[in-house]
């Protein structure tokens, strides 16, 4: 190690002499000698720059500044709020910008509307008491696909979900069902979604009495009684959709699999989670539980 060494020939050789030649910081040497930490060499503007292009495109534009700046720090890189917002905004490197909710589902219907008893209660305290539903449409040249999703609040996972290029009610009850066989919650979840007509049909409240979940339905013409799922759409649609040209239906099924189970899910870090990502936050979560079990 070259602290070691450092500290072997300091009577040799100065030591701003010896950082040096052998590249470390003499704040690094003085704080490994107290018992600290070695720190690492801060990175030139052209370095830190370098990596955050390589993170933008792995993540493929979805990271603001916010972001960015905890991805570094995971990565071991020190990283200032400040610094990296002046790098991002000198080169041109942003997150996508939100586009305006559309809505999707029809609630002009005379099927049988549950009362709101979510009531804008977005932070349940453990996974598999609070799941929430919508729909939203895909373009191709092929024409539509409609996407249907499920979302654990306590983690904010995609825990099932549906493409078709029909908007019926099968889109929906297929989405739960994958929910379902995912987690098997115990009978008592709410499960919150719009007023849409697929939400109300007597198939998909069937399949909820089925599992034993409890029905849950946004107030007329109100959006923000299923915000999160609403936010969830359009970080999809800014992150894989918008700009993007589809040829096939085949493409939009690929993409939608990858952004869900390959990058959302395991990858993407989320401010609601303290910038953990969905399974990060549920495996820490479960790994806290078991250890307060341990100690009771």
């Amino acid at each position: 190690m070259k602290y070691v060494w450092i500290d072997a020939q300091r009577l040799d050789f100065g030591l701003d002499e010896m950082c040096a030649v052998l590249d470390v910081s003499e704040s690094g040497y003085r704080s490994w000698k107290h018992g600290g930490k070695p720190q690492r060499k801060r990175l030139t503007d052209a370095q830190m720059l370098t990596l955050i292009q390589a993170i933008h495109v792995e993540f493929k534009d979805a990271y603001g500044s916010p972001r960015m700046v905890r991805e570094l720090r995971l990565r071991g890189f020190p990283a200032s709020k400040e610094r990296v917002e002046r790098l991002m905004q000198e080169n041109g490197i942003k997150a996508k910008h939100k586009r305006r909710f559309k809505v999707t589902t029809d609630s002009k219907h005379n099927l049988p509307i549950a009362p709101n008893l979510l009531d804008r209660n977005f932070t349940p305290d453990a996974p598999n008491q609070v799941w929430t539903s919508d729909i939203t449409y895909l373009w191709t040249d092929e024409g539509w696909l409609y996407l249907a999703v499920v979302i654990d609040l306590f983690n904010r996972e995609v825990v099932g979900w549906s493409l078709k290029p029909r908007m019926t009610a099968d889109i929906v009850t297929d989405a739960l069902t994958m929910a379902w066989f995912r987690r098997k919650p115990a009978a008592g979840l709410i499960h919150h979604s719009d007023r849409g007509s697929q939400y109300a049909s007597h198939a998909f409240q069937a399949k909820l009495k089925g599992y034993g979940m409890i029905c849950s339905m946004s107030r007329k013409g109100n959006c923000w009684d299923n915000a999160p799922t609403e936010s969830w759409f359009g970080g999809f649609k800014n992150e894989r959709v918008y700009g993007e040209r589809f040829e096939t239906r085949d493409e939009v099924i690929a993409m939608t699999f990858e952004y869900i189970e390959v990058f959302y899910n395991r990858k993407r870090r989320h401010s609601t989670l303290g910038y953990k990502s969905p399974m990060q936050f549920l495996s820490d979560w479960l790994t806290a539980q078991q250890q307060e079990k341990l100690v009771a």
